[in-house]
């Protein structure tokens, strides 16, 4: 008779990987008690957010032209915004390939992109915002900057993932390094893309209402003066109208991924 072995066990952790969990679960109950984060100022922040609820009903619908030029602005630095980033993402996410490019000019490019994805959008704004002033201007700049962080990082990790038989059998026909991108490498990655591009245009909508707190424009600065002038109930018809922009901008992407088979 022909002995069977048992089984192993499948997704079996090594001593490694289990030594890493422990200490990162250590580590995180050491952070915790660092942090002074308690159960018991956990319920009292439950309370008080109960309260603060309360307060925002009934929803304040008076003001809406305030509302209505603040969401519009807005959706335009938002759109703006990730316009710029993904052309200039593009070819940086090109010249950041290490299959295409030189290592001297793909870590140059993956400089730009990780010098783009250090701060976040709120910090850049006040950069912007202390450059070029108050207004949409600094809100545009700062979220286009933001925009080259992460999509050009993941432009150019899509196209290091490509096939390099079809890169191959274009060069082969003499073709030039454009026609090598038109035909070789873009067809392998444009749905990529368009789920990249789909992506940070709804970040974007979400992050052109937090930059206005810090003078960027946007909706954002009539939600920091109505939380200054407690006046909830506008506040909760902001965030409301916020919140259906988002869920609008997620249909209408879901519409374009499957145009593009994303």
């Amino acid at each position: 008779m022909v002995a069977v072995s048992a089984p192993s066990t499948p997704f079996r952790a090594s001593a490694a990987s289990r030594a890493a969990l422990l200490g990162v679960a250590l580590y995180a109950l050491y952070a915790l008690s660092r942090l002074e984060v308690s159960w018991p100022r956990f319920l009292t922040g439950l309370d008080q957010g109960a309260r603060l609820l309360g307060k925002m009903f009934p929803p304040d619908l008076r003001k809406g032209d305030i509302l209505f030029s603040g969401m519009v602005e807005s959706l335009q630095i938002a759109v703006l915004a990730s316009l710029l980033g993904i052309l200039i993402s593009l070819p940086l996410g090109l010249l950041g390939a290490r299959n295409l490019m030189p290592a001297g000019v793909s870590w140059t490019a993956r400089g730009v992109v990780a010098l783009c994805r250090s701060l976040h959008p709120v910090i850049v704004a006040i950069l912007f915002v202390k450059a070029v002033g108050f207004g949409a201007l600094a809100g545009v700049l700062a979220l286009t900057v933001g925009s080259i962080g992460f999509i050009g990082k993941l432009f150019a990790e899509a196209i290091e993932e490509i096939s390099p038989k079809q890169v191959e059998a274009v060069r082969a026909t003499g073709a030039s390094f454009a026609n090598v991108v038109l035909f070789g490498v873009l067809p392998q990655v444009l749905s990529r893309f368009v789920g990249f591009a789909t992506y940070q245009l709804d970040s974007n909508l979400r992050n052109s209402t937090m930059v206005g707190i810090v003078g960027a424009g946007g909706i954002g600065g009539a939600l920091f003066a109505a939380f200054q002038r407690f006046d909830y109930g506008f506040v909760f018809t902001i965030l409301a109208t916020i919140v259906a922009l988002i869920l609008c901008a997620e249909l209408l992407t879901q519409q374009v991924k499957k145009v593009f088979h994303v």
